[in-house]
């Protein structure tokens, strides 16, 4: 698991590692940019019921932490989802990803899984 070190708040956001690296790159994308959004998300079923939003601003310290030392590949298709969220009014809202299958038969399956995404 990785965690989300936000403002002052010295309780992390508890993410998965994969999920957590498409966030860092959405983010860190819109700060650059010096644009604020927000970030909404469900609680786990096994923790406190609800759900949380964070206002993110480039002015307030973040910090991404992850378990696993070598960056996952990542999804291309979430991340233009994840991004497109991000540029509503709404916000970016975390959603599980979406593994489509590849159909691509003639290649063998890492050739195949590199194809529809990229490394961090």
């Amino acid at each position: 698991m990785g965690f989300i070190f936000y403002g002052t708040t010295p309780e992390p956001i508890e993410i998965d590692d994969r999920t957590l690296a498409h966030l860092k790159v959405v983010i860190a994308t819109k700060l650059r940019r010096n644009e604020s959004f927000t970030l909404s998300w469900r609680h786990p079923d096994s923790g406190t019921p609800g759900r949380s939003t964070l206002w993110l601003h480039p002015s307030i310290p973040l910090r991404f932490t992850f378990d696993e030392p070598n960056a996952p590949v990542l999804s291309q298709h979430w991340l233009k989802e994840l991004a497109a969220s991000a540029n509503t009014s709404g916000g970016i809202l975390l959603t599980e990803e979406h593994i489509d299958p590849v159909e691509d038969t003639s290649a063998d399956d890492d050739t195949a899984a590199a194809s529809q995404s990229v490394p961090v």
